[in-house]
């Protein structure tokens, strides 16, 4: 038995972690642009990255140290260390190296960015902001709003777990992403501090295990960027661990960060819960949940509140997951518009279906009819705003 509950503190929650940021001037209005999230002992680490091939320098470094303890974490936003080669990786050593020098007690130091692909690292810029870091400082806040690009606000949460008994241990995280976000994962960071007593090993055991209903199930608008990263960094000084509530609290501090990307999403006025259940399988219920989360035919007609029933149907059917028009059963909420080869869609049920999708959150369910597999996406629409904030995203 555990007690899970929401505390604040970001990153900062748990025991031994600190957090700031500070500026290099890499955005137009001076604002903060650089962080750091460090422990003051050396922690476990596990992690999970972009699918996309052309991974980001930050990524490659990290991956290359194998196994590694680090008590140091610098971010940057504005610039991505994408598509620079070996010398975008000779960037992050130079400057994790200046930072090694400076600062006393920086343990196997990475790296992770965000922004513009393509664009070597303006190291010294970033290197005189990160000097001026306050390492003692727990601004997990100001971390979070640094490694912001078009998020129009931070997102971080917090748990304390308290563990039959009495031990209780702590989670905190911060993320960023509201455009290319696919994650499989996409332009989104995520870093997860714990107290919790567990070694690499379960850490990553664990991050594995609910990824793939958090993150994973989001989208915005289809792309999977180079940089996704969820780091997650463990100090032990808890002493406390139960595997069960671990993952609990975690998936339900993931999910909720997830949820925070979709409904940020670039432009976004609506937050969707593709609900596929009846599939022949899991994995055919996470294709056709997915699929649908993705569809830019489904993105518009959530922007102009159509409850246009027949794409959810054709995007199914081209989703590859096994499905039958005489099986199949969709809802809008509790709106049945389709059920099993009945077409229920008169004009009373439109307006029911079309007021359901005037509301900022609501459900689309579909029972495809051909077993117990089941899987909830997250999406949102794509509207105008998002084509503007894209077309000038360099500018």
């Amino acid at each position: 038995m555990y007690e899970m509950k929401k505390i604040g503190g970001g990153v900062c929650a748990p025991q031994g972690f600190f957090a700031g940021a500070a500026s290099a001037g890499l955005r137009p209005d001076g604002g903060n642009d650089v962080a750091f999230i460090r422990a003051d002992v050396p922690c476990e680490t596990a992690a999970v990255f972009t699918t996309n091939k052309m991974t980001a320098a930050p990524i490659r470094h990290f991956r290359a140290k194998g196994t590694f303890k680090t008590n140091f974490v610098l971010m940057n936003a504005k610039n991505a260390n994408a598509m620079t080669g070996a010398a975008g990786i000779n960037d992050i050593e130079e400057i994790l190296g200046e930072l090694q020098h400076h600062f006393s007690g920086l343990v196997d130091p990475v790296m992770s960015s965000t922004g513009v692909i393509g664009v070597r690292l303006p190291k010294a810029a970033i290197v005189d902001a990160a000097k001026r870091f306050d390492l003692e400082a727990q601004d997990a806040t100001a971390a979070a709003k640094a490694i912001m690009t078009t998020d129009t606000f931070y997102k971080m949460n917090a748990a304390e777990v308290v563990l039959e008994g009495g031990k209780r241990f702590r989670i905190g995280a911060i993320a960023k992403g509201a455009g290319m976000i696919n994650p499989a994962m996409a332009t989104m960071l995520c870093f997860v501090t714990t107290d919790a007593d567990a070694d690499a090993k379960e850490l990553q055991a664990r991050l594995d295990a609910v990824i793939p209903t958090t993150f994973n199930a989001v989208s915005v608008d289809g792309d999977t960027s180079t940089n996704d990263t969820v780091m997650l960094l463990g100090n032990r000084k808890s002493g406390a661990y139960d595997a069960k509530a671990f993952e609990a609290a975690l998936h339900a501090m993931l999910l909720e960060l997830a949820q925070m990307l979709v409904s940020d999403g670039e432009g976004a006025t609506k937050t969707v819960a593709f609900e596929v259940s009846g599939a022949a399988s899991d994995d055919d219920a996470r294709t056709a949940a997915k699929a649908l989360s993705n569809s830019l035919l489904m993105k518009t007609a959530i922007y102009g509140e159509d409850p246009n029933w027949g794409r959810v149907a054709s995007t199914i059917g081209a989703s590859g997951a096994a499905c039958d028009e005489t099986r199949l059963t969709i809802r809008f909420d509790d709106v049945t518009v389709y059920e099993r080869g009945e077409i229920l869609f008169d004009e009373a049920t439109e307006k029911r279906a079309a007021a359901v999708m005037r509301r900022e959150r609501f459900s689309i369910a579909c029972d495809l009819g051909m077993g117990s597999g089941a899987f909830t996406a997250y999406g949102c629409d794509l509207g105008h705003e998002y084509v503007k904030i894209n077309a000038d995203y360099r500018t």
